[in-house]
């Protein structure tokens, strides 16, 4: 706002202020907006906590955002206030008002010595259009205030009125687009994060050792045994007494033929619910037996 920055400008005159401030300790947003707390309005549509003493005092013109000792306050003229909403036509103003100082702690501007920049004026307006479009007000009413405060041409601390005006409008068109967003898609979950439970690590299945269940013998070579072991492949045994895999038997869906023996050419037998191996032709090629 225009000269708002009272006491970081002119900090001697703050002692004397805060002197007068303690008679008036109690003092809240019902004198700046009737019987609305105001000041949680404005912290509640951003999720904040508010943190911050609003006190009523006539020795500042107009509004100001000042640290002292560690405490975020902020102060205002009810009747500068009074006179902004007359002028704005619209309770409004005066809400923009304490929403721009707010903008100034948040922002961080409180933080540093060197009074009000224009950069940093800006930043507290579009705050304020930001929060004022959450509470519900329209862009008019968002920038009535500085509709009716701004100086035309820019100064050395404060920009110009068509400047302000803008911010306040960028801020108040982010909230409005948030707020379209929000109706676009549904309601996320209200249900509270559950804390998944760890599953019990189970033991590492031990895979059974091989062993030998059934011997095959076939009429072309009855003197080569081969074997079939519980894990169905079909083994040959060379001289080396090293274990050969040469086929697999595989289930099917026959009662007659319940086992089918492929072997790495893709080529079928068929073993009967007796042991007998037949060939693709009907041909018996062989015999399954027990390996002793």
């Amino acid at each position: 706002m225009n000269q708002l920055p009272f006491f970081r400008r002119f900090a001697g005159l703050w002692l004397a202020g805060w002197l007068l401030l303690a008679s008036a300790a109690n003092a809240q947003s019902a004198e700046a907006g009737g019987q609305r707390n105001i000041l949680q309005e404005i912290t509640d549509v951003v999720g904040l906590k508010p943190r911050f003493d609003l006190r009523a005092t006539s020795e500042v013109q107009n509004a100001a955002a000042v640290v002292y000792n560690g405490h975020r306050l902020l102060l205002y003229n009810p009747q500068f206030v009074a006179a902004v909403n007359r002028a704005g036509r619209t309770d409004w103003a005066g809400i923009s008002i304490l929403a721009h100082e707010i903008g100034h702690h948040l922002n961080g501007h409180t933080l540093r010595a060197g009074g009000s920049q224009p950069a940093d004026e800006l930043e507290a307006d579009e705050f304020s259009g930001f929060v004022l479009r959450k509470m519900g007000a329209s862009l008019a009413e968002a920038q009535a205030a500085m509709a009716v405060l701004a100086e035309d041409a820019p100064s050395v601390t404060h920009p110009g009125r068509n400047s302000r005006l803008r911010s306040i409008g960028e801020g108040w068109q982010r909230a409005n687009q948030q707020i379209a967003a929000s109706t676009r898609t549904s309601a996320p979950s209200a249900r509270p994060a559950m804390l998944a439970s760890r599953p019990t690590p189970q033991p590492r299945a031990t895979a059974a050792p091989v062993s030998v269940v059934g011997r095959i013998t076939f009429r072309d070579n009855p003197t080569e045994p081969f074997y079939v072991t519980n894990r169905l492949n079909v083994i040959r045994v060379g001289q080396s007494n090293t274990p050969e895999v040469i086929g697999r038997l595989t289930r099917s869906d026959s009662h007659d033929f319940p086992f089918v023996l492929v072997d790495g050419q893709q080529r079928r037998l068929y073993i009967s619910d007796t042991g007998r191996i037949y060939n693709a032709r009907g041909q018996q090629v062989g015999m399954v037996s027990d390996p002793s």
